[in-house]
């Protein structure tokens, strides 16, 4: 039957008084299996024209009229009028939600993005017809969606279980329930290539996608996206999938997930790295082999946008998995060596998060360095030590501002991981901030609150390596730094009262380093040579010292 005469049927019959109503000598409705086949030809059809936008629009609004029209119980019915037909149940079941998934398949391919055989990506001026697509899409797969969720709002049988692929659910229960478990990875990866802010996007076509995914949520009766993506804890305790969708929604991206095609596939990588941001401990391990190498992948790529989402998405696993999941299969070193070679790197925001990344990666290889038993003294490098040595190395080098905030703003977290160990680099350690501190930063002075942070870091720790000359290199530099701030008039006041509270601190703690030798220097200071505000904060380190 043509797909025009059978919508005009399902109108008149949705119109009638009771639903599906047809005069008795009327033809039935052929089989929903065969109407959605026929659909899908007509979709795959104009899918692969380029020039037929108008045909394209006609075959998804004849998509959308037949799921809103339509009654649920024939679209989830499968077909079983062959009563010869040896074929079991769930076979029939099989062959039904194969024939929807390929309708939706065929209704995503209606807005796919053009193809791209070079990573550097396309113009942004070939994804122009894109976001039109895109609407009509997600407005004929919510139409599907709402059909699906009406069959499935009463998923189950009487004792209340979910019906799966291996038995027949009862039609109009658990129906809806199993064909919608079958489309949602599709649907999901659909929504979510339109749902954020990309060259192939447009206001009208997030929105939609934005509501495809509400829908996709409601349809399952989910509480939220997180949900939606991982299910159960019950389920995913046993062993199975359950409701979950992000094992399917990887089923569907799988075969782009390769060292060619990941970087080449925009559309790909931002489903897999939102899904993969939604995942959290302990449903995230059960995927841990098949997410690993896509992030290794894209942190390897040379564009920097591709390695930083790489980054990002190896340190949501190392926080998001246990640390004896991840150290099996030498996982964990394995992304350890990918990572480090990051730090050659002049990239600020990609040097950014690897060091962050570091700061829990390196717990889940090794103890922190300061915990160690009577049998590892002296206590030997560790890989913190390779990390903070490199680390050094390119604060001491640097001379770009917004790097030498970033390594200054990440070495007092590491400093305070190293603790005593940190004595190690004492003499590195003492260059550094030294440099750091007398090289002006307006107008937030980041990097002398970091230096000054990580000295009120180290000085606790490693006192006892803080002998005479350090302690006058270290009071020297310090009031200097606090003459130089009286006479900057480019600071504001707030950002003044923070770098001499940091100031008197440290000068507090050298203080308690040097057995009261730096209070007896600064009752030296001359008043007439310094201002009220270098004389105020002298007084209240001379008062602290005294308490």
């Amino acid at each position: 039957m043509d797909l025009s005469s059978l919508l005009c049927r399902l109108r008149v019959s949705s119109s009638s008084a009771r639903p599906f109503h047809l005069p008795d000598d009327s033809q039935p409705f052929p089989p929903i299996t065969e109407v959605l086949r026929q659909l899908q030809d007509n979709l795959s059809g104009v899918a692969q024209r380029d020039d037929c936008d108008s045909e394209k629009a006609s075959a998804i609004g004849q998509a959308e009229q037949l799921f809103k029209i339509a009654d649920p119980h024939w679209l989830t019915s499968p077909d079983d009028s062959d009563q010869t037909n040896d074929a079991p149940a769930c076979a029939r079941w099989a062959a039904l939600a194969e024939a929807y998934v390929g309708v939706v398949r065929s209704l995503t391919r209606c807005a796919a993005l053009p193809a791209c055989e070079a990573d550097s990506g396309l113009p942004d001026s070939l994804y122009r017809d894109v976001p039109a697509g895109a609407v009509l899409v997600c407005s004929a797969l919510c139409s599907l969606l709402g059909c699906l969720g009406l069959a499935g709002g009463e998923a189950g049988g009487q004792d209340g279980r979910e019906a799966t692929q291996d038995e027949a659910p009862p039609i109009g229960r658990g129906a809806g329930a199993l064909l919608l478990a079958a489309v949602a990875p599709l649907c999901c990866v659909f929504a979510v290539t339109h749902l954020q802010e990309q060259p192939w996007t447009d206001a009208r076509s997030r929105e939609s996608a934005g509501h495809l995914l509400s829908s996709l949520v409601a349809a399952g009766g989910f509480r939220d996206i997180p949900h939606f993506l991982m299910g159960d804890e019950e389920e995913s305790a046993g062993g199975g999938r359950g409701r979950a969708v992000f094992g399917g929604l990887l089923d569907v991206l799988q075969p782009n997930l390769t060292k060619d095609l990941l970087p080449q596939c925009a559309a790909v990588k931002v489903v897999f790295s939102w899904a993969l941001l939604q995942m959290s401990r302990p449903f995230l391990s059960h995927h841990l082999p098949r997410v690993v190498s896509p992030s290794l992948l894209l942190s390897d790529h040379y564009r920097p946008e591709n390695c930083i989402l790489g980054i990002r998405c190896l340190h949501h696993i190392v926080l998001q998995t246990s640390a004896a999941e991840l150290r099996q299969y030498n996982r964990a070193e394995v992304v350890y060596q990918a990572l480090y070679k990051h730090l050659y790197t002049t990239n600020g925001p990609q040097i950014q998060l690897v060091l962050a990344c570091f700061l829990d990666l390196l717990l889940v290889l090794e103890k922190p360095p300061s915990i160690s038993g009577p049998q590892e003294v002296p206590r030997k490098p560790c890989r913190h030590d390779d990390v903070v040595r490199l680390l050094l190395t390119n604060m001491e080098m640097e001379h770009k501002v917004a790097l030498r905030r970033i390594f200054a703003a990440a070495l007092p977290q590491y400093i305070h991981r190293m603790r005593v160990c940190a004595c190690r680099h004492l003499k590195r350690l003492e260059r550094v901030l030294l440099s750091y501190l007398e090289v002006s930063d307006p107008p937030q002075e980041s990097s002398r609150s970091s230096a000054l942070e990580a000295l009120e870091t180290l000085l606790p720790v490693a006192w006892p390596r803080i002998d005479q000359r350090r302690v006058g290199v270290f009071l020297q530099c310090l009031l200097r730094l606090l003459v130089d701030l009286s006479s900057e008039s480019l600071l504001s006041a707030s950002v003044k009262e923070k770098l001499n509270n940091q100031t008197a601190r440290c000068l507090t703690l050298l203080n308690h380093c040097s057995h009261g030798r730096v209070k007896s220097l600064l009752q030296l200071v001359d008043s007439s040579c310094a201002s009220a505000a270098v004389l105020r904060c002298l007084e209240t380190v001379t008062m602290a010292t005294e308490r």
